[in-house]
Formats: structure tokens, sequence, C-alpha cells
């Protein structure tokens, strides 16, 4: 069994953007040798995530737009004092907690996904492409690929 994980990193330049990912998980595939098994992919942050979808521009935009509905940076008609209760002072680690939109788009979109593998490649739809989502950049962030299988 070979168990490989790797940790690749990406830069954002917007606060909301889709990164098109899927030929460095696929690189990270085919270098592990594994001919049969699981890929893994996930993001080491709360207020990023994973996605799966077609790889078309206007379909990105309009997933970014649906998000922002879904889990605006501030509620309508709330302060930037009030609305979400994660935008406070936070008594966990002494810093202010201003992007709880942010944290729920990564929630209703996904933190991880998963491909089985077969003849060495990642057995996906032929539009699906994987996307790193970023919801509170530009920042440089972290994804985890784990390949497993023989």
């Amino acid at each position: 069994m070979i168990i490989k994980l790797e940790r690749l990193e990406v830069q954002t330049h917007r606060d909301m953007e889709m990164l098109d990912v899927t030929a460095e998980v696929e690189r990270v595939v085919r270098e592990s040798g594994v001919q049969a098994g699981l890929v893994n992919v996930l993001t080491t942050h709360t207020s990023s995530g994973l996605l799966v979808t077609e790889g078309l521009e206007d379909l990105e935009r309009d997933v970014l737009a649906h998000l922002e509905r879904l889990a605006p940076k501030q509620l309508p008609g709330a302060s930037a004092a009030a609305g979400y209760w994660h935008n406070r002072y936070l008594d966990i680690d002494g810093r202010l907690g201003f992007n709880a939109g942010d944290h729920l788009k990564s929630i209703l979109g996904g933190v991880s996904c998963c491909f089985p593998i077969e003849n060495g490649q990642i057995v996906k739809g032929s539009r699906q492409r994987i996307y790193f989502m970023e919801y509170d950049g530009p920042l440089a962030r972290t994804f985890l690929v784990q390949v497993l299988g023989e």
C-alpha cells in the first residue's frame, strides 16, 4: 500500500476567487505511482474550500456570486459591529473576528473532495475540474493532496 501526502501552496490574488488546481492534483497522483486507489484533496484553512464543478469562466462567476448572496461579508442592514456573532473580539486568541461570511461560504461549499484512481489516473467526469476556493484573500494558502492505493 502506498500512502503519499503532499502539501501544495497557492497564492490568491483577490478577496474571493476560484483557482483550478486539477493539473496539480493529477501530477501528484501520477508521481505517486498509485494505479488503483483514492485521492483526497482538502484545504487546511477555515475560510477557504475545495469545489468540483465544470470549468467555465461564466460558471465560476456564478458560483462566487451565489455564495456571496448566501453568506455575504456583511449582513444587509447590519452595521459592521452587528449582524454575525463571529464579528467581534475573540476571547480565545485575542484577535478580532470579522469574516463570518467567509467561514460560512467554506461550510456551504465544502473543504474537501475525493476521487477514485484507476490505471494511475483520477476517475472524474470529462468536464469536472477541482477548484481551490478563496473566500478571504488575498493570502498564501495550503491544501493537501493525499493518495492512497497500490
